[in-house]
């Protein structure tokens, strides 16, 4: 109290106490005040590449402007000035969609600090060349387009010697192989930084030397591929007319560049950041120019780590009556495509800030290129003739949607991709969902045409993001369907995707989801969540020592004591005059042990493991009792056969069942007239058990190119290659042989009943057709892949022996 009396002046205050009596309190506050902070200008300029031209609310030119500014400023400053040069190359190959904004921010500090612009140029030349080396063409692709941006500060032809060299080592490659596809990974590199250089304030200069190199280009883009097959979505059948197949991707940028070379290279969506700011002009022609430094491309070329096929404009938003993407007339359709599938590859480790920059696809490209966000479809009719009617969200679902439904293979797992589209829909619901919807309508109409790998993803996608949302879809669209046969693609995608959510919740909630129509696909039975022993009743045949077998395998006797009901089971097999006995104790056998391990996916794990040695030699014994145990997992999961897949999973990694059993007991034992290749669960076995079998290939083929392996380590995988090889050929060809049959309508089943009308057996043989093209892929991309990899692997043999 003294303390307080004598810093205060007493309790009234002591001095002009009168006047300060009722505000004593306020004045004398001990709450600790915040301490002010500034933050060092390092974090403030690192904050400001970061989030340039992020926010429609700031103009980019004063963004850019403000930037140039305090760099120059504190250009003594090394830590500045090294953020500035590392952070910007940076952003170039992990945020493709700000490579024009970087590009201004060098200009603009071109016309102040020429040196600093100087440095900015050399460290992108020194990143190209290490990727040139690396062969990772998508990040030259990057900085390229980079120094396309930058070509009005260049001296000389800028970056078309570049293009030159890259054109002259793409036709070497096309020549020497018509399966090649390096060489047009390197005319993609060319044609989509092209258009960048023409929209810089120097194009005029260059208008030949960019009609020069589209004549030279067009040789191989207007060509089309060996391999476009392969990537094509649509299967191909008599319904579909050819002319309606989606363009390659270089195809199509190759006719646009041509066409915008005829209107004066206008370029209306790219963003000109460059052009004149406040307080100067960053492309002022009087402003220093550079030599750009000599780009050498390694001889032979790298060929990289991704794997490459020819791709093509796949868009779900295509048949619309007004259009809400760019069409493919226009080249915004590809250099937009472009800069969100690079962004949202690049991004994968981080889907929420991937979903944030394509929501603000609209402050990343020309003003008005978009009408504004969360515009409703219906308002678009609205909008005059004339002005963009492109929506935003349409276009980032669209170009998930190519990744997603790439062929052969996306470059990321199928869930990234997934996850990008639930998080965009998080951020903006009511501008997303809309277009999902469209979407989602859209591929579903065209499941009878789409490639059938395809349709089981965008099934797996269906479900998956129901699942993150309650659920909840307007089912009474697709009532009429319902009623369908099995064999239509429609019926068998509903039933699929249904399937599916009840593995991903419950079968009853799911129920309580669909109108009254969908509810019979979802019986009493899949509703309960352990199915039940069928031998415990006792009109089963070898109910009792079944159920002694469930009891010793249940009180974890000791596997001797199995013997005895198990011979029981046999001996009456063999009294019945069943051929095989064996087959009738395996299927009590696993029939017990998948009821014990019901409850989960543990449990099943811990039962296989304990009787693993008896299920090994069941296998060993016979070839048509190691079949019964995939029947026998199936019929006890028969109400929902996704868990049985998953069970028989395991057992091909335990190596209880080979992937041939597996692929006979689907496509031979079960085939019947086709009927069965409509399920969803067996697509999904199968594919499983080649992807199983292919990539142990593709392991092999790594470690035996492993760079400085001894000789004889080699050899030895050398033999184990040709084995695994062998064993995926006959894999591919016993698939083959089953599905020919069912194809061509030639099937042992469908000429014992043939159908009344025919109608079900052209759909029976349309699923052939249809699993044909899928496996026959998979064959396809295998067998290229191997050669490709060995080619190379004996180039940099020779290499090194060369070196050496």
């Amino acid at each position: 109290m003294a303390d307080y009396d004598r810093r205060n002046g007493g309790p009234r205050g002591g001095y002009n106490s009168r006047k300060r009596r009722y505000r004593e309190d306020d004045d004398y506050d001990r709450r600790p005040q915040r301490r002010r902070y500034e933050e060092p200008l390092h974090v403030k300029v690192r904050k400001q590449l970061l989030g340039i031209a992020e926010s429609p609310l700031k103009r980019t030119d004063e963004e850019i402007t403000e930037i140039a500014k305090i760099i120059v400023e504190h250009y003594e400053d090394e830590h500045i000035k090294g953020l500035y040069l590392d952070l910007s190359i940076q952003l170039v190959v992990e945020q493709p969609l700000k490579i024009p904004f970087i590009a201004g921010v060098v200009l603009a500090v071109n016309a102040q600090k020429p040196e600093l612009a100087r440095e900015g140029l050399e460290r992108a030349v020194a990143k190209i060349q290490e990727c040139l080396h690396e062969g990772t063409w998508r990040e030259v692709k990057l900085v390229l387009r980079f120094l396309g941006c930058l070509q009005g500060i260049l001296e000389g032809d800028g970056v078309f010697p570049i293009f030159e060299d890259l054109f002259s080592r793409a036709i070497r490659l096309q020549t020497d192989s018509s399966e090649d596809t390096l060489g047009l990974e390197l005319i993609k590199v060319i044609l989509f930084s092209l258009p960048y250089v023409m929209a810089t304030t120097s194009a005029e200069q260059f208008k030949e030397q960019a009609l020069a190199i589209l004549d030279k280009t067009d040789i191989i883009a207007s060509t089309p591929h060996d391999l476009c097959a392969l990537a094509n979505p649509y299967h191909g059948g008599d319904d579909r007319e050819e002319s309606k197949d989606p363009p390659s991707t270089i195809g199509l940028i190759q006719k646009q560049l041509q066409a915008e070379a005829e209107q004066a290279w206008t370029l209306a969506c790219i963003p000109r950041p460059w052009n004149p700011m406040e307080g100067f002009n960053a492309a002022d022609e009087t402003s220093a120019k550079h030599a750009l430094p000599e780009i050498i491309i390694p001889t032979p070329v790298p060929v990289g780590s991704r794997p490459r096929l020819p791709d093509v404009y796949f868009s779900v938003y295509g048949d619309q009556e007004i259009e809400t993407v760019p069409p493919t007339s226009d080249i915004a359709s590809s250099l937009v495509r472009d800069s969100l599938i690079d962004t949202i590859n690049i991004l994968d480790y981080n889907r929420n800030i991937t979903a944030k920059f394509l929501i603000d696809l609209d402050c990343y490209f020309a003003e008005n290129t978009f009408v504004k966000r969360a515009t409703q479809f219906d308002k678009l009719r609205t909008i005059e003739e004339g002005r963009s009617t492109w929506k935003p969200e349409d276009v980032i679902v669209d170009a998930v949607f190519s990744q997603l439904l790439q062929l052969p293979t996306p470059e990321h797992k199928l869930v990234y991709y997934h996850s990008v589209l639930t998080e965009a829909c998080k951020i903006a619901p009511a501008a997303v969902a809309p277009s999902l919807g469209r979407a989602i309508r859209w591929l579903y109409q065209n499941v009878g045409t789409m490639d059938l790998e395809l349709v089981y993803r965008f099934m797996d996608w269906f479900s998956h993001h129901l699942s993150n949302f309650g659920f909840t879809w307007k089912w009474t669209e697709w009532v009429d369907d319902v009623g369908l046969p099995m064999v239509h693609p429609k019926k068998a995608f509903i039933v699929g995707a249904l399937e599916k959510e009840i593995r991903l919740s419950f079968a009853a909630r799911i129920r309580g989801t669909l109108p009254e129509p969908y509810r019979p696909l979802i019986t009493e039975a899949k509703e309960e969540d352990t199915p039940p022993f069928k031998y415990s009743s006792d009109q089963t045949p070898y109910a009792e020592p079944a159920r002694e077998i469930h009891r010793l395998l249940k009180t974890r006797a000791p596997d001797a004591d199995l013997e005895a009901p198990i011979n029981i089971i046999q001996e009456s097999a063999t009294n019945l005059g069943v051929a095989e006995p064996l087959i009738a104790s395996t299927d009590a056998y696993v029939t017990a042990i998948c009821y014990l391990g019901s409850k989960s996916l543990s449990h099943v794990l811990s039962q296989i493991e304990r009787c693993k040695d008896r299920l090994l030699g069941i296998g060993l014994a016979s070839e048509t009792a190691r079949r019964q145990i995939i029947t026998s997992v199936m019929e006890y999961w028969s109400e929902k056969p996704g868990v049985g897949v998953n069970v028989v999973d395991k057992l091909l990694n335990y190596t209880i069942l080979t992937p041939q059993s597996v692929i006979e007991w689907a496509l031979r034992d079960c085939l019947g007239k086709g009927e069965i290749l409509t399920l969803a669960h067996i697509y999904e076995m199968v594919a499983s058990t080649v992807s199983k079998v292919t990539n142990r290939v593709r392991q092999v083929v790594i470690a035996r190119n492993a760079p400085g392996l001894p000789f004889d380590q080699r050899s030895m995988l050398d033999d184990t290659f040709d084995r695994e090889r062998k064993e995926m050929d006959r894999l591919f060809t016993l698939i083959e042989d089953s599905l020919v049959g069912v194809a061509e309508g030639i099937n042992d089943s469908m000429a014992e009943g043939p159908d009344p009308d025919g109608t079900g057996e052209v759909m029976l043989r349309e699923w052939g057709t249809r699993w044909l093209r899928v496996m026959r892929r998979k064959k396809g991309v295998e067998e290229s892949w191997i050669l490709e990899t060995m080619t190379v692997a004996q180039a940099d043999g020779a290499m090194e022996a060369i070196e050496g």
